[in-house]
């Protein structure tokens, strides 16, 4: 069943469950702000990647409005909810501001196995340690790929295919492929920075036998 929802693109991919805090000084999103906290409207974040508004995006809803200033601007507090997909884009909605159109959700289908899980868990380990990152990660979380979405140094296309992926299991794929490319650069890159702090000085060698 199709659904009308107000959209509002930004330069960043939203997953399910992520707090999103926002600055609103637009006329238009103003205006959206105060419709969500008059009659309770979500609205989606619509990733705006390469000049141009995608297809998939994430409903939100307002939590909070932290700051309000007396030429109307706004610092909000939102919640990531589900996934969609806008079937219809009107520029602006009737007798709004804002944009907006008809969406259809995207199921998403929780088929990764516990020992998918795990091998996610313990190579993003390995990688915040090659960095240098001292991070705590949730393992009990349920979507385990949304939650570490923002984590792992994904490019804002990669997290847009994060986002449009239907499966837990496509989506732990797709950052397992991540990793697996990303760490052996680092781990180079850790080598290079010795190399280069031993350029100059005496080295030892241990002999060779051959």
């Amino acid at each position: 069943m199709d659904v009308s929802l107000a959209f509002f693109p930004l330069g960043l991919v939203v997953f399910p469950n992520e707090p999103l805090n926002l600055h609103i000084f637009e006329p238009r999103y103003k205006q959206l702000i105060n419709d969500c906290k008059e009659t309770g409207i979500t609205f989606g974040i619509l990733p705006y990647i390469n000049d141009s508004i995608k297809s998939y995006g994430t409903e939100v809803k307002l939590t909070g409005i932290v700051n309000n200033y007396s030429d109307g601007r706004m610092d909000i507090t939102t919640e990531a909810l589900r996934v969609f997909r806008w079937k219809s884009f009107n520029n602006p909605m009737e007798d709004k501001l804002y944009a907006g159109g008809n969406i259809e959700y995207i199921t998403n289908k929780d088929d990764a196995s516990l020992e998918q899980r795990q091998v996610l868990i313990e190579t993003a380990k390995e990688l915040l340690k090659l960095m240098q990152i001292e991070m705590e990660i949730d393992e009990n979380q349920e979507s385990l790929s949304y939650y570490l979405g923002h984590k792992l140094g994904l490019s804002i296309s990669q997290e847009y295919d994060l986002l449009t992926a239907a499966s837990e299991k496509e989506r732990i794929n797709i950052l397992l492929n991540h990793l697996s490319k990303s760490i052996p650069i680092i781990q180079e890159s850790e080598k290079s920075k010795e190399r280069i702090k031993l350029n100059g000085h005496f080295k030892y060698f241990n002999p060779l036998t051959f």
